[in-house]
């Protein structure tokens, strides 16, 4: 009971037939509200003619549209709905999302027509299309890294369907890159995506110098915005020549080439409730590369990692989240093991206040020599306060010569960092400083990008 409100009247008109439509009959038609006032009784009566029009079941999609970037085979692909399925039109609608979500899309319409068998309803789908190339750049400066300068080259249909063919360099300091990346969207189910890639580049880091020539090919299935999965996974392969040198100071040699070939799995789980900003939750992540190397003789070895972050609300306002990580090499000692390969620790994902690689095992230079296994962890309160928030934080962990954590020695950093919850995602700025440096570490390190740090 209540005042009779136009607006309510309209709103639960569309409810309605909204409803009607999710239950199988794309025909349903909910006509004008007629409402009767008896003003001597103060009340009104309100009468709704529907005509559901009969339920139907999904028959074929029909492709329309002025130069479409692909066909009704891949439309099938990209629904979450199935030839045959009772008719849903929340299902409909996911469905416009993904295709807009694919970046080859402008406008995407997908409406139910009747079919030549009266018990199903074909989608037609109109597409128009978006333009398929992209160039990119980038110039930028970092204290620890010097300047970089990249340039990308993207057609996002060139392979079609949703083959996209990146062709990106870059120039730096540290760093040079040259590098041709398919990405495969969709491939064969929605939200499968298969990679190939070729790659040169040069790396100039304070742990190693790395040149390296590499191909690599994987299939994955990931979470996205639209459609935020329980369960991820990937899976591939990768061969690579790289000539490396991890003693730096000892000119004109120290370098070995190496030949590696290594089979890479992983699987997630995520239980929390946002991609870019979880708030609660938790999510885990196992990853296992076996590899061989064919430098000095064939051996082989297995990396293995694992990584776990858990988020607590404990306010409207504040949330309280914490990672850990976990990683091992078994079969190889240290030195026989690629310096690119070896692991690391200390940066803006890892242990931030410390540079990039600077935590674990140093030579007689103070130089970062990576290890067989680490641990590491953070710990951080998000305080909101509008579309910004104060994020004090302390990370901690080490990286070990032995292929089992020893769990002693550990680094730690800790710091104060600044959210800006933009439209698209918080953009993060954090400033961290060592809490036990070691000779030459930085007394402050800053580190943006988009995203919670984990």
């Amino acid at each position: 009971k209540g005042p009779v409100d136009s607006i309510d009247v309209i709103t639960g008109q569309v409810a309605l037939e909204t409803m009607i439509k999710a239950q199988g009959y794309p025909f349903a038609k909910v006509n004008e509200p007629d409402v009767v006032v008896d003003h001597d009784a103060q009340s009104a009566t309100l009468a709704l003619k529907v005509d559901p029009g009969g339920q139907r079941r999904i028959g074929q999609f029909i492709v329309k549209g002025a130069r479409p970037p692909f066909g009704s085979k891949h439309v099938a692909t990209i629904s979450r709905i199935k030839r045959g399925e009772i008719y849903d039109q929340t299902m409909i609608d996911d469905l416009k999302r993904a295709l807009v979500a694919t970046g080859l899309v402008s406008v995407s319409q997908a409406e139910p027509v009747p079919a030549s068998d009266s018990t199903l309803a074909d989608i037609a789908v109109t597409l128009d299309r978006a333009p398929p190339r992209t160039i990119a750049g980038e110039l930028g400066y970092g204290s620890g890294e010097g300047f970089r300068a990249e340039v990308s080259w993207t057609h996002r249909n060139l392979l079609r369907p949703e083959g996209a063919v990146t062709l990106r360099g870059v120039a730096g300091t540290q760093e040079q890159y040259a590098g041709a990346i398919l990405r495969q969207s969709n491939f064969r189910k929605r939200d499968h995506i298969l990679n190939a890639r070729l790659i040169a580049s040069n790396l100039n880091r304070d742990a190693f110098d790395a040149r390296t020539v590499e191909i690599g090919v994987s299939l994955e299935r990931v979470s996205t915005i639209l459609w935020q999965k329980r369960w991820t996974w990937s899976g591939g392969f990768e061969l690579l020549a790289s000539d490396e040198r991890d003693i730096r100071k000892i000119v004109g040699g120290g370098r070995k080439t190496f030949f590696i070939g290594a089979l890479s799995g992983s699987v997630g789980y995520d239980t929390s409730d946002n991609l870019l900003d979880p708030t609660r939750g938790f999510r885990l992540n196992a990853r296992v590369a076996p590899e061989l190397s064919f430098q000095s003789g064939t051996f082989g070895y297995v990396r293995a990692q694992i990584d776990g972050s858990t988020y607590l609300p404990v306010r409207d306002s504040v949330v309280v989240a914490a990672r850990v990580r976990a990683g091992t090499i078994v079969g190889a000692e240290t030195l026989s093991i690629a310096p690119s390969r070896r692991l690391y620790a200390g940066g803006g994902g890892s242990i931030r206040g410390y540079g990039l690689q600077r935590v674990g095992p140093r030579d007689v230079f103070n130089e970062p020599v990576g290890g067989r296994s680490l641990i590491d962890f953070s710990l951080e309160a998000r305080v909101r306060l509008g579309v910004f928030a104060v994020v004090p934080f302390i990370d901690g962990g080490n990286v070990y010569n032995t292929s089992t954590p020893r769990l002693s020695g550990f680094r730690y950093g800790a710091g104060i960092g600044a959210r800006y919850h933009s439209a698209f995602g918080p953009i993060r700025i954090d400033v961290a400083t060592p809490v036990n440096p070691r000779r030459g570490d930085s007394p402050v390190a800053i580190y943006v990008s988009l995203g919670q740090a984990f």
